[in-house]
């Protein structure tokens, strides 16, 4: 089927001024772009002046695991309605590939985030989720091997090093992930079991990202100015700390080393800022390909209990009412919120569990008032309520002022971190992430438009290395993304609905018309991105 989309505002996502012209489909490829095309076409598309991108490429994305639902549909319907074709999956050292086929541990994977629970089936190995998900998914996906995932197949989720065998295997699913077309690897420092793993494990991975030249994705021990991670309170922050392991990790090394979600945890860890920039442009004058990604939006998704002490969680509630652990809980809690610069008030209840809607929405703080408790009850109430596993929207994990110069930052790539939850309050970047970024750029805080569509586009390709996507060429994949600058500038944002977006094509398919998704067309518009 030939298709021609007129009078077009073209972005070919290198970062080059727009021009007005045409472009033709011709089934899944793009056939030509021209200033004037006069050619055969089976749907001709006037866009009126609107403006058209390649489909944009989500540069850091949990999907994966959606991906093999037995219905993928709604966990990537709000992802689309934004312009999002593409996404970069497996990330933060947890994705649904890198394990052994019947391996004990596949229900201990996941980072207590994730599960197989509602899916298809487990595909372990990157050819098996390629095999699974090629066509039978609404989006394109690439996947990152999690250093995770494949350390809890070799060894398990306990806090203690691996055993040599233990440590061979764990490289050696790491690496046939590589082979079999994993598009990197990533690290979740902050999950279990990766935050065991120590420096000289971390070399290791390293070094196979470095022979197979693919990014290594790290989501570090900390992004706050303390943290748990570290036992010292007081001194370097803990952000810092956590960027002098990947620098030991990558010294030396042409490693592509990619900061994941770029953020500082409570409004004293933005002190840190100017010395992480430093650090990473040091790097990459010592020959690391270093670079980051940002998501529009200062707060992010969190557990309940990420200002809560194990040993408090790990009590009977007998122990937990005695008087003296509550006046430590409440010594620490106080010193927590005040070395990080966030409390009570900072920290939204997204869920607590079936029957507690009420809360859904509101502060601590507001709920506390409400019932006439001091904030601390109302917390360690909504903890047990929730028993220690309740879903919390909180910040600051940045400010506008912070993502305004990340976005002229030539490091910086865009993506949302986000995924749709079954219940509760949702990440608001789901909604208007890159509708954001976009608006930015109209209203003057962002970077160029050129520049703002290749970061989300091109740039992220070329990163991830995904062949003949990111770019409006000929012969490249038929992935357009059509957006009104209008719309995008006169918006208002988060409204839990996207804005400015008018047509997505996916694979040469129009699966986003004026807000109508075409649902028969995606269950299998979406390809595997073997890398």
């Amino acid at each position: 089927m030939k298709q021609l989309i007129k009078n077009a505002r073209i972005y070919d996502g290198t970062g080059s001024d727009p021009f007005f012209g045409d472009i033709l489909l011709d089934g899944d490829r793009i056939a030509r772009v021209a200033p004037a095309i006069d050619a055969e076409a089976d749907r001709v598309i006037d866009v009126q002046g609107k403006s058209v991108s390649s489909g944009f490429i989500d540069g850091h994305s949990h999907n994966d695991w959606f991906a093999i639902k037995n219905n993928p549909l709604p966990w990537f319907d709000p992802f689309l309605r934004q312009g999002i074709t593409t996404f970069i999956t497996g990330n933060c050292g947890i994705s649904a590939i890198g394990f052994d086929d019947h391996n004990p541990y596949t229900d201990r994977m996941g980072g207590g985030i994730f599960s197989f629970r509602g899916t298809k089936g487990r595909f372990g190995s990157a050819e098996a989720y390629f095999k699974a998900t090629d066509r039978q998914m609404p989006c394109n996906m690439a996947v990152l091997a999690g250093h995770c995932t494949a350390r809890a197949a070799a060894g398990g989720i306990e806090n203690r090093k691996l055993t040599a065998a233990e440590e061979k295997k764990m490289l050696s699913l790491l690496e046939e992930q590589l082979r079999q077309g994993a598009a990197g690897i990533s690290l979740g420092l902050m999950y279990e079991p990766g935050l065991y793993a120590d420096v000289e494990e971390l070399k290791k991975v390293a070094a196979l990202c470095v022979k197979y030249n693919k990014p290594l994705t790290v989501h570090p021990r900390a992004e706050s100015k303390v943290s748990m991670a570290y036992p010292q309170l007081l001194g370097r922050s803990h952000l810092l700390r956590a960027f002098d392991e990947l620098v030991e990790i990558s010294k030396g090394t042409n490693l592509k080393l990619h900061y994941s979600h770029a953020i500082f945890v409570g409004r004293n860890s933005l002190g840190a800022k100017e010395e992480l920039l430093r650090m990473m442009n040091q790097l990459r004058a010592e020959g690391v390909d270093v670079m980051f990604d940002i998501y529009n939006e200062t707060l992010g998704v969190s557990v309940i209990t990420v200002i809560l002490p194990a040993w408090y969680q790990g009590m009977t509630p007998a122990e937990r009412n005695k008087p003296f652990n509550r006046l430590k809980l409440a010594v620490l809690v106080k010193a927590t919120a005040l070395l990080l610069g966030f409390d009570f008030p900072d920290i939204q209840i997204a869920y607590i569990g079936p029957g507690y809607e009420q809360y859904e929405g509101k502060s601590v703080h507001e709920i506390a008032k409400e019932e006439g408790v001091s904030d601390l009850k109302a917390y360690l109430k909504l903890c047990e309520l929730s028993h220690f596993a309740g879903r919390v929207n909180m910040g600051p994990y940045s400010t506008p002022e912070v993502i305004s110069e990340f976005e002229h930052n030539p490091l910086c790539l865009y993506m949302t971190d986000a995924w749709v939850e079954d219940f509760g309050i949702q990440n608001p970047a789901i909604y208007d992430c890159f509708p954001k970024f976009l608006r930015d750029s109209l209203l003057g805080t962002g970077d160029t438009m050129p520049n703002t569509v290749r970061r989300m586009t091109g740039a992220i390709a070329d990163r991830f290395m995904i062949p003949e996507r990111g770019y409006l060429k000929e012969g490249y994949f038929a992935d357009l993304t059509v957006f009104n600058e209008n719309e995008l500038r006169a918006a208002t944002p988060d409204q839990e609905k996207p804005f400015g977006i008018e047509k997505v094509f996916i694979n040469g398919q129009l699966v986003l018309d004026g807000g109508r998704l075409d649902q028969e067309a995606l269950k299998t518009t979406g390809r595997a991105l073997p890398v």
